[in-house]
């Protein structure tokens, strides 16, 4: 009796190990056919410009394309990025020729060939709209071409890499306080802020968004191209986010004077505070990211598992699944607000947009695999998480995913598919990522 009393448990554990494998074997199937079926097929070669180069932005419900076509560097680069990574990924070289195709838009099209520096929003043609140039817009330029030179061994990608960081180490880079100016005039002068400036323009101040892709950037450049000073930016760019704009408490502060001094209205009445959130809110899905990109920051600097970026990575992703969490049907609520004399977070905006999922799917499977046995149980949330995105997110007719989830914004159903602020980068990045892994 005694024997069977212990052959018990270790059977009944052997069941579920089987079970949990099972459930990530399918989930593995489930993602790599949405990565390539419902996202890489639905776009590529579809959404190449064979008129005036480049790559299509707007695209309807239905995946057609609609509107004027404007171009956004941040867009171009990210379909750039998307091609050249599903080359290597897929190790299909079909996806090089897509991904040099917005290569040569880039080159020709956005890239000021009088003052340097990547133009912000172009016409469909090429035609400059706007003078105004930012670091963000400059980062997803870097972001691209390091990614294509990587598949392509284009050493023109590689050159003009190289000069966009040195524009902005030119121009953007702060020497006195470190970090970046996001807004710069065409000839790379940072803009400042102009005392009669609106509340809820960000003109002129220092923010996390361009700051965490400066870093994304930063390192995939370090993976082709291993120059000392890129080094020291990128070492500069992680100490920054790690040690100033993630606060005590976890979350990311948005936005800063040229200071660092951080943009904040939480003194204010609660009308003003709401009035102005563009500027100050909890972003979780900008949390859960920037754990997974400060990770890999410190890989491309040599220091693997970094003991504090780990800690306060962990913190952040913790933060973020205690306050900003659905913890009925799972996913990441877009905002949140520590309101004064309140030591609770107040959910200020119940959307779940898609990029944050898809942050959150990469950077929880991370999560599980590191800490396998924490309490906050990254693998469910993972599990439970996929099934969200499943349910609400990902359109099986027609291919894609909706912008927000539809228990919350049932009308996305059938709003615009893509645009010049949505592509296939973070889907794509998180579904590949977590493919790799999950073959591990």
């Amino acid at each position: 009796m005694r024997k069977y009393l212990v052959f018990l448990p270790l059977m009944l554990c052997s069941v579920l190990f089987a079970q949990q494998k099972n459930g990530l074997d399918t989930i593995l199937q489930q993602m790599q056919f949405t990565a390539k079926e419902q996202l890489i097929d639905k776009y590529y070669p579809r959404n190449m410009d064979t008129l005036y180069g480049g790559y299509l932005s707007s695209f309807s419900y239905d995946i057609k394309p609609v509107g004027d076509q404007d171009k956004m560097i941040v867009t171009q680069a990210r379909h750039t990025w998307s091609t050249a990574k599903a080359a290597m990924f897929y190790k299909d070289t079909a996806y090089i020729s897509m991904s040099r195709h917005g290569f040569l838009f880039l080159r020709d099209k956005m890239w000021d060939s009088v003052y340097g520096g990547f133009y912000n929003l172009v016409t469909r043609q090429g035609v400059v709209k706007s003078q105004v140039k930012e670091a963000y817009g400059n980062a997803f330029g870097i972001y691209a071409l390091a990614a294509y030179y990587e598949c392509s061994h284009d050493t023109g990608a590689l050159n003009l890499a190289k000069k966009a960081f040195s524009w902005l180490e030119n121009h953007s880079h702060d020497k006195v306080y470190k970090g970046y100016f996001q807004h710069l005039q065409r000839d790379g002068t940072p803009v400042k802020r102009p005392a009669a400036t609106a509340g809820r323009s960000d003109l002129g101040y220092k923010d996390q968004n361009s700051s965490i892709h400066l870093l994304e950037a930063f390192t995939e450049l370090c993976h082709v191209w291993p120059d000392p000073l890129l080094k020291t930016r990128l070492q500069e760019m992680l100490l920054l986010i790690r040690d100033k704009m993630v606060t005590s408490k976890g979350y990311l502060q948005l936005f800063f004077t040229p200071e660092w001094k951080p943009v904040s209205f939480r003194d204010s009445s609660k009308e003003t505070i709401l009035r102005q959130r563009n500027l100050d809110h909890v972003s979780f899905g900008h949390d859960v990211e920037t754990a997974y990109l400060m990770m890999e920051a410190t890989e491309a600097l040599g220091i693997k598992h970094d003991p504090l970026t780990m800690k306060i990575g962990k913190r952040m992703v913790d933060h973020a699944l205690r306050n900003g969490w659905d913890k009925v049907l799972g996913g990441f609520y877009d905002e949140g607000y520590y309101f004064k004399n309140s030591s609770s977070i107040k959910i200020i905006k119940e959307s779940k947009n898609w990029w944050a999922q898809a942050e959150g799917l990469n950077t929880l499977l991370i999560m599980a695999d590191l800490y396998p046995n924490d309490s906050m149980q990254y693998l469910q949330h993972f599990k439970k998480l996929w099934q969200y995105v499943q349910t609400y997110l990902i359109d099986h007719e027609h291919g894609d995913w909706y912008e927000e989830g539809l228990d919350k914004e049932p009308e996305r159903k059938t709003a615009m598919k893509a645009h010049i602020w949505k592509g296939t980068y973070h889907n794509f990045r998180a579904l590949s990522n977590c493919i790799m892994r999950l073959q591990q």
